[in-house]
């Protein structure tokens, strides 16, 4: 049996845009073709590859083909390039990533930048939970991603990247207001079990996992929920709950007295950059640019 590249090239634009009719838009032919030329793959493959729903997602048979065409473009993409800068610089090639949340806040955005001088590449960032990003490498949506998945995902290559460490915090009103900061242990126990907390979404662990450190049901607090790493700590800051911060969001604000430590230990979250195990120079470029920054930004585990 053999794959029609030219045909898993258009199945894999279908599911890059969601839609037939954006996939028609970007190959420059009527959504009819789209897909006719998605269905006589899936006749010559005897499979259903996508699910046509909006947006389009592929089908467990359909992430492999996908995989394969969105390979193909980027070793393409390599191999043109060595021609020089001029035939590179006309195709420029759309790299998929996944990344956590408070990372592409904090560390991640300015090594993609310098990725970006010196090779001719735009991004599609794919935002989720850093234990739920390597999913995204398995089903062949992503070409990397960082992940807290130390375990190498089949066909990918892994490297560690650092530790982010998150504290506990909230604002010396809040702290007073709630009785968080008391030097009985039991009595601030207590008081956490009572004071509104911030998650991220119904999946951020962190708080849950600081209050059973402690001794505290981790169901007990009222929450706010906040999906998005700049906004979670802002409301933070502003003094709508406590929660677990990063030091690039709470560092200064400590300093200043803005923010206080609820005491406790911090929680480690080991962070890996995980990619597929291919010889492209573009990937390896952006490793290492990843890693580059990470050095710098993330506490060593």
């Amino acid at each position: 049996m053999e794959i029609p590249l030219d045909l898993a090239r258009t199945l894999a634009v279908v599911i890059d845009e969601g839609t037939f009719d954006a996939a028609a838009r970007r190959l420059r032919i009527t959504p009819s073709a789209v897909s006719q030329r998605v269905k006589t793959l899936e006749q010559q493959l005897g499979r259903v590859l996508v699910v046509r729903s909006k947006p389009a997602r592929a089908t467990e048979a359909g992430a492999p083909i996908v995989r394969l065409a969105r390979q193909i473009a980027l070793l393409e993409h390599d191999a043109l390039a060595e021609f020089g800068p001029h035939e590179a610089s006309a195709r420029p090639i759309s790299v998929p990533l996944a990344v956590n949340a408070d990372s592409l806040a904090t560390w991640f955005l300015p090594a993609l930048a310098r990725v970006g001088e010196h090779h001719p590449v735009v991004f599609d960032l794919h935002r989720d939970d850093q234990d739920f990003t390597a999913g995204l490498l398995e089903s062949g949506t992503v070409m990397g991603a960082v992940t807290s998945q130390a375990a190498p995902v089949a066909g990918c290559l892994v490297r560690p990247l650092g530790v982010m460490r998150y504290e506990a915090v909230a604002t010396p009103a809040f702290a007073a207001r709630w009785a968080l900061a008391d030097r009985d242990e039991a009595r601030s126990a207590a008081a956490l079990a009572s004071a509104p907390l911030v998650d991220f979404d119904r999946r951020d662990d962190l708080q849950r996992e600081y209050l059973s450190a402690i001794g505290v049901d981790p169901d007990a607090p009222p929450r706010h929920y906040v999906p998005a790493s700049h906004d979670f700590a802002t409301a933070i800051k502003l003094g709508l709950g406590w929660g677990m911060l990063p030091a690039f969001q709470s560092a200064g604000e400590i300093e200043r007295g803005e923010l206080v430590r609820l005491g406790g230990a911090p929680i480690d979250v080991p962070l890996h950059w995980q990619q597929w195990n291919l010889r492209s120079t573009l990937l390896t470029a952006i490793a290492d640019e990843l890693a580059a920054e990470a050095r710098t930004a993330l506490a060593r585990s």
